[in-house]
């Protein structure tokens, strides 16, 4: 089973988020912000990471960043629903940064299973 690292600092989409991904039969840790999740990745690399772009303290972009040099064969989706400028202008960044796949908020639970699906198909 593949194992995700889900980092959102909404509580209650990220617990929905955990039910559908257990659903889909992953193992799933969480993260409240991206410092959480380098420190999570440090302890144990998860095969895939899905993480928000805005987020207080350590945003995505620079989780991204921070992973893509400690942790180069993680799989990465971002997520975003936008900000102080639009989802796609930071889904653009984050793609640019290493993310294999993005998903606009909202998306449904067939994206999110497509852009898993796709980001873990060379595992």
């Amino acid at each position: 089973m593949p194992k995700i690292l889900l980092v959102d600092d909404d509580d209650a989409l990220r617990k929905m988020l955990r039910l559908i991904l257990t659903k889909m039969g992953h193992v799933v840790r969480e993260a409240r912000d991206g410092q959480e999740a380098i420190e999570m990745c440090g302890q144990e690399e998860p095969d895939l990471v899905l993480t928000d772009i805005v987020m207080p303290g350590q945003e995505g972009l620079e989780t991204i960043f921070a992973l893509r040099h400690s942790k180069p064969n993680v799989k990465i989706i971002a997520m975003s629903g936008g900000g102080r400028i639009s989802s796609t202008d930071y889904l653009q960044i984050a793609k640019s940064l290493g993310a294999r796949r993005v998903l606009a908020k909202p998306f449904s639970s067939e994206q999110l299973s497509a852009a898993i699906g796709e980001a873990l198909a060379s595992l």
